[in-house]
């Protein structure tokens, strides 16, 4: 049993607003089969910016229930359901906030229609309830309303279960369960850690740090660690995590650096434990027979040396390599990529500049080949990579001199007029090793946010 819940309320924020509308529809998994819609006295003034929005008003909920007069019927309403809500974190913070005012501490699994609809309907420009509405031709009768957004969105959640009902069965979120949880730990904590990037920190009941992780959203990921029952290895470290602390970064890329420089320096139990190599995976270059350089994916495991870059897995090394083969017209039998006693297949199309058969000399191919390794490594150049910052006034900078990593840190958003040379006093400069060359490739591979300043 689901129930699609939509609230309007005087504000953004669970800590500082109340809710003023609240719908539940109780859906079977075929039909609408009870509904619970109500106005409620928020008990403080509706800001006019709300007001315009949503229509409602305070003379409209000045003789309206409040929450407490109705929290009772709400728990009885969604026992034993599956909170449904588009972006479900807002409507289900709002409605554990006013539960936790009355000091109930109220819990449901949850699944989120935005991030649903992403993935069993994806392509769409934009998942907002009125953008996805319109598209599906769904018609939403009071928007902004939370009858009107409700029913909207239980049509919309129709349209995901009859599509895909089994993946949409892997979206819902089980709530964390106190019982195998340190008695120590303080849920409210958890409720209130950031949704942004950065690096935590677990430590047990003697304060000493056990685990050291990093994310993009601290609070979704600190909650997996907390549902991750089912390996042995994972339970113990949730029966051991007494307190939570982060660092906000800003930058995913910083949030990399900081935590592999937290790991080497306090070597924390769990990130023994726990990790296997990251990157069991590299790309590596050697001089063949002919004397031409091949370049090839292997596992670390079987090399003494270091690897150009590396990877997470095989596939990931595989795509990387055959795209680069593509772009730089590297031969695809010379990578390993085609497996033939001739030529590969995009000499064939005309891709392939001849070294697999000879029309390219090696000191042509190994040209360009040691020019795609030399842009690799970051050879001799001198460069800057600009992210988000903690906050909207300032940036996060990266140093790389002279091929090598330099440090990190963060400058007021406007820093961009001075000359890039001064901008090194904003670096805390730090040792360069192998993992953070391997963390620099990956980002600056994947990730298209970021911006590059040489000088």
């Amino acid at each position: 049993m689901f129930v699609i819940i939509d609230v309007e309320t005087t504000g953004g924020s669970p800590r500082n607003s109340k809710i003023t509308e609240l719908a539940i529809y109780k859906y079977d998994g075929e039909k609408i089969v009870d509904e619970f819609i109500t106005l409620l006295n928020p008990e403080q003034p509706i800001p006019e910016f709300i007001v315009r929005l949503t229509g409602i008003n305070d003379e409209m909920v000045s003789n309206a229930p409040r929450f407490f007069e109705v929290a009772k019927n709400i728990v009885e309403f969604t026992k034993d359901c599956v909170f449904v809500a588009h972006n479900v974190a807002f409507d289900y913070g709002m409605l554990r906030s006013e539960f936790k005012n009355l000091g109930y501490d109220f819990r449901l699994p949850h699944l989120c229609t935005v991030r649903a609809a992403r993935y069993v309907i994806p392509g769409y420009k934009s998942y907002s309830l009125g953008n996805i509405s319109k598209e599906l031709g769904i018609e939403i009768s009071g928007r902004h309303r939370a009858g009107g957004d409700a029913l909207a969105t239980s049509k919309l959640f129709e349209i995901l279960l009859n599509k895909d009902p089994n993946n949409l069965k892997t979206f819902i979120q089980e709530e964390l369960n106190p019982k195998s949880m340190h008695p120590n730990l303080d849920l409210d904590i958890i409720d209130e850690l950031p949704t942004k990037a950065g690096v935590y920190r677990f430590y047990n009941e003697f304060n000493q740090l056990i685990y050291i992780g990093k994310s993009i959203n601290i609070k979704k990921r600190v909650q997996q660690h907390l549902r991750n029952t089912k390996t042995a290895k994972g339970l113990k470290l949730i029966q051991d995590l007494a307190r939570v602390d982060y660092e906000l970064t800003g930058s995913e890329l910083i949030a990399m650096l900081l935590e592999s420089e937290l790991i080497k320096l306090h070597r924390p139990i769990y990130n023994r434990r726990l990790r296997k190599s990251l990157f069991p995976y590299g790309l590596y270059d050697s001089l063949d027979e002919n004397g031409y350089l091949r370049l090839s994916i292997e596992s670390t495991a079987n090399h003494d040396s270091h690897p150009l870059i590396h990877f997470s897995t095989r596939k990931e090394a595989s795509s990387y390599l055959m795209y680069v083969s593509e772009n730089h017209q590297f031969c695809q039998k010379l990578c390993g990529l085609y497996q033939t006693k001739t030529s590969c297949f995009h000499y064939e199309i005309k891709q392939c500049l001849g070294a697999c058969v000879g029309d390219e000399s090696s000191d042509a191919y190994n040209k360009r080949v040691e020019h795609f390794i030399a842009n690799l490594t970051f050879e001799g150049k001198s460069f800057y990579i600009l992210d988000k910052g903690r906050n909207k006034s300032e940036k996060s900078v990266v140093l790389i001199e002279n091929g090598n990593y330099q440090g990190y840190g963060y400058a007021p958003f406007h820093f961009q007029g001075k000359s890039p040379i001064q901008w090194k006093s904003f670096i805390k400069f730090q040792q360069e090793n192998r993992d953070i060359k391997t963390i620099l490739n990956q980002f600056i591979r994947k990730d298209n946010a970021h911006k590059i300043v040489e000088f």
